[in-house]
């Protein structure tokens, strides 16, 4: 069920703007801007099955272009100008990585996404009542859970009063979350030790500096570099005994303690409405934006 969600999303934005494309007689190209690898992900699951939902299939009556980053945030803006070169239909570009390059390799071409931690701050769009530009799609609260996030923190290390914050800051909702979670530490009683990893070879020094300068816990900011590579970082929290809450559940899925964390993948019920309405406005300046409000932990 939890696929529900990010596929209304897809089949939602994406109809209007590939029925425009059939009345010209031409076959619909989507070009898909993926931060991760080739493979199973929940993105591309959501994604093929909301085309499903609207009767599209791969091949026959679609197009599909896609990039993949794996895991590296400096390919982005290489890989959304090939894409736009390409000349899609629509840009569909998952997370906030890959939406920052797809509005800058293009102002044109619509944008739609999801999973973005908050289209804002990260300067996505201009205000959630009139976004601006060409971009329209799915924000959510994920940056303001900080002071949640240390308080379940707190529940799981009672004595805790050092934690050290992973985070990668060339990803700009990483950046975003690490800004919250400051505010509200001291409330807490809690000091923070903010650690930059840049690339998977860096992993293994954040936690030497940990137990360095003795944090007692660890939180994990879910993005980029850090998501595609869940399962090393549970590995290293683990290896250290360090408890720790990360920033998405599929870091609990790779074993991880626990992640408190807006859950993209669930029923988003505001949607048809919000979409329906959105498709009749001429531009997407004007198009509403769904801020997203449900948690999973």
């Amino acid at each position: 069920m939890r696929l529900i969600g990010l596929a209304l999303v897809f089949a939602l934005t994406l109809g209007p703007l590939i029925v425009e494309a059939q009345q010209t007689g031409k076959v619909p190209r989507i070009g898909f801007l993926f931060f991760g690898s080739l493979g199973p992900s929940r993105e591309l699951d959501a994604f093929r099955q909301g085309l499903r939902e609207l009767g599209y299939t791969e091949g026959q009556n679609i197009a599909i272009e896609y990039r993949f980053a794996g895991g590296r945030a400096e390919r982005l803006p290489e890989l959304a100008t090939e894409l736009v070169r390409l000349e899609p239909d629509v840009l569909v570009t998952p997370g906030t990585p890959a939406s920052l390059g797809g509005k800058r390799a293009t102002s044109t071409i619509p944008i739609v996404f999801a999973g973005v931690a908050d289209a804002v701050g990260a300067g996505l769009i201009a205000n959630l009542a009139r976004p601006g530009g060409n971009i329209t799609g799915l924000t959510s609260i994920s940056a303001e859970l900080g002071g949640k996030r240390l308080e379940l923190l707190k529940e799981v290390a009672p004595k805790a009063s050092r934690v050290a914050v992973l985070y990668n800051p060339t990803d700009r909702s990483n950046v975003l979350v690490l800004k919250e979670l400051q505010k509200s530490a001291p409330a807490l009683g809690l000091t923070l030790q903010p650690l930059e990893v840049r690339g998977p070879g860096g992993f293994e020094g954040a936690f030497v500096a940990m137990t360095r300068q003795r944090a007692d816990a660890l939180f994990g900011a879910a993005g980029l570099l850090t998501t595609e590579y869940r399962k090393a970082l549970v590995d290293l929290a683990a290896k250290r005994q360090i408890p720790a809450i990360w920033g998405e559940r599929q870091f609990v899925e790779a074993g991880g303690l626990m992640s408190y964390a807006v859950d993209f993948y669930d029923r988003f019920d505001a949607l048809p409405s919000t979409w329906t309405r959105s498709s009749k406005e001429p531009s997407q300046a004007t198009c509403p934006w769904s801020n997203r409000r449900s948690t999973n932990w």
